[in-house]
């Protein structure tokens, strides 16, 4: 199944942290099911955390039948409309004991033709790091490129005590800038514009959302590979969005991020993990964007819950349009969304849009504020 501009546009959906145990939650699925009916996507994203894998051992029995079972379930709206899809792994994934190979598997299975993912090099660090290309609405050319790494898990130190979440490795950067490379040649020399798709954050987002302290201070630091972190944010980055979390990126950094720099293609470098914050910060160029849980099945305020639809021009591919389809405004639309969402009830999405909006405010403000007096909040 080849993917191609429609009318000189394409729309990506990004479904990020589903994050259910063993029985996906029906709102999960309903929300999933009405966002592609409403904004009937060329392909949907899932960003990792499909599953979260360590819930499988409180309940008990085979986890390799109970985690299929999950996952058709919420691929389930995508077969009834026949919208292709690919995916990522996030660090809970495979939590339950099903390795990430069997897990692959699954999703091929279940998914059929429907299911565009693939191992690009199963050598690569991780599993199902590869690349998807659009061609054009004439089909004479790729004019864009879509980029899948699975950014792993967790590390660890000599004692085998955890330091941290994992990142993108050496080995997937070189094969992610010889993919640019192959690409820009057999385009006559000019760069196909891409964006990427990982679980995990970028480090990247430390320095342009937290204070750097000069040494780590235990649990009062958020602490990575040489660098420490304060706790208090800075707003004046966000381009839009909410932070409602601290990110939580990589131990360690190989160099992803300045590598999308280098090579001039990612415009843009799409993430979940962190269930509530929906933000976008620009770097160098590229944007890192953060999208919130889709899931009523984990952590945090339902209100929160959104999926990010993207669009992309044909006539200039170096920018996009991001759009989040929170469920708030499904619930408190104007006649044409839901009406209900099992517990989430009118009265929830009010307030849900209040606090994005106060938010919005806030971001404001403190632009105003840094014009004036030259003061970084």
């Amino acid at each position: 199944m080849e993917l191609k501009f429609n009318n000189g546009k394409f729309r990506i959906m990004q479904i990020a942290d589903v994050q259910d145990t063993q029985k996906t939650s029906d709102d999960t699925v309903r929300f999933i099911r009405e966002a592609l009916k409403m904004a009937k996507p060329d392909l949907v994203v899932f960003t990792g955390d499909q599953v979260k894998g360590y819930g499988f051992y409180l309940m008990g029995g085979d986890n390799k039948k109970k985690v299929t079972e999950c996952i058709n379930k919420f691929l389930t709206p995508l077969d009834e409309t026949g919208i292709p899809f690919t995916f990522v792994f996030g660090n809970h994934d495979d939590e339950q004991g099903v390795s990430r190979e069997e897990l692959f598997r699954m999703y091929k299975l279940y998914g059929g033709k429907y299911c565009l993912a693939y191992d690009a090099d199963p050598a690569l660090t991780g599993v199902g790091t590869h690349n998807l290309t659009v061609k054009s609405s004439d089909e004479k050319k790729i004019a864009y490129n879509l980029y899948m790494f699975d950014s792993n898990s967790y590390v660890y130190d000599n004692e085998g005590e955890r330091l941290g979440y994992d990142c993108v490795h050496e080995d997937q950067i070189e094969w992610y800038k010889n993919t640019a490379k192959e690409l820009k040649t057999a385009n006559g020399g000019e760069t196909v514009k891409a964006m990427a798709f990982q679980h995990i954050i970028v480090q990247e987002i430390n320095e342009l959302m937290f204070y750097e302290f000069p040494f780590a201070l235990g649990e009062a630091t958020r602490n990575y590979d040489g660098k420490s972190y304060t706790y208090l944010p800075f707003a004046y980055n966000i381009k839009d969005g909410f932070l409602l979390e601290a990110p939580c990126p990589g131990y360690y950094n190989y160099g992803q991020f300045d590598a999308f720099v280098e090579t001039g293609d990612v415009v843009a470098v799409f993430s979940g993990h962190d269930h509530l914050n929906s933000f976008t910060v620009e770097k160098d160029g590229v944007d890192i964007v953060n999208t919130p849980s889709t899931s009523f099945g984990t952590y945090g305020d339902p209100s929160t819950r959104g999926i990010r639809m993207l669009t992309i021009n044909e006539a200039d591919t170096s920018v996009y349009e991001s759009e989040m389809l929170t469920v708030s405004e499904y619930v408190f639309g104007d006649g044409e969304h839901l009406t209900e969402f099992g517990d989430f009830s009118k009265g929830d999405a009010v307030l849900g849009l209040f606090e994005k909006d106060f938010f919005n405010l806030y971001l404001q403000l403190t632009d105003i504020i840094y014009m004036l007096t030259g003061i970084k909040m």
